[in-house]
């Protein structure tokens, strides 16, 4: 039965009290949080942000469990970049790296991409040294 929680939760005492529980965080367009953090958070540590459910425009709910999935080495992972878009780039990323799978235009002319790859530190190594950021594993399949 799913029960509410009216204040902002402590994640690592609310996980300690309630380890199987799925914790369903409504965020608000514009709103900056705690919660972001955890996007980049490694699952056999702690809570991580499992899923977004996108509810409308402007409010998505963050899925935050703090179950251990089995990760094997040779799985692909997907990861987040906030990329400025550059041909050099996505040679580099797509050839030897990771393969984008989706891109996302901001305003600013910024691209938030997903890739998918086996080894996120060559990722996360390229995405640096080309002046982007890094957000974090967002999943593995």
């Amino acid at each position: 039965m799913p029960r509410i929680v009216q204040s902002e939760p402590d994640i690592p005492d609310f996980f300690a009290k309630n380890p199987d529980i799925v914790l369903y965080l409504p965020v608000f367009v514009g709103s900056t949080g705690w919660w972001g953090g955890l996007l980049g958070t490694d699952p056999k540590v702690g809570p991580c942000v499992t899923d977004k459910i996108i509810l409308s425009a402007e409010c998505q709910l963050m899925v935050i469990k703090s179950q251990k999935p089995i990760v094997h080495s040779q799985q692909s992972k997907l990861l987040v970049a906030e990329i400025y878009p550059s041909s050099q780039f996505f040679k580099k990323a797509n050839s030897t790296v990771a393969t984008a799978l989706d891109m996302l235009a901001t305003d600013a002319g910024i691209i938030l991409g997903l890739f998918a790859g086996k080894n996120p530190k060559k990722f996360i190594n390229l995405v640096e040294s080309t002046g982007n950021s890094y957000l974090g594993c967002v999943g593995y399949y």
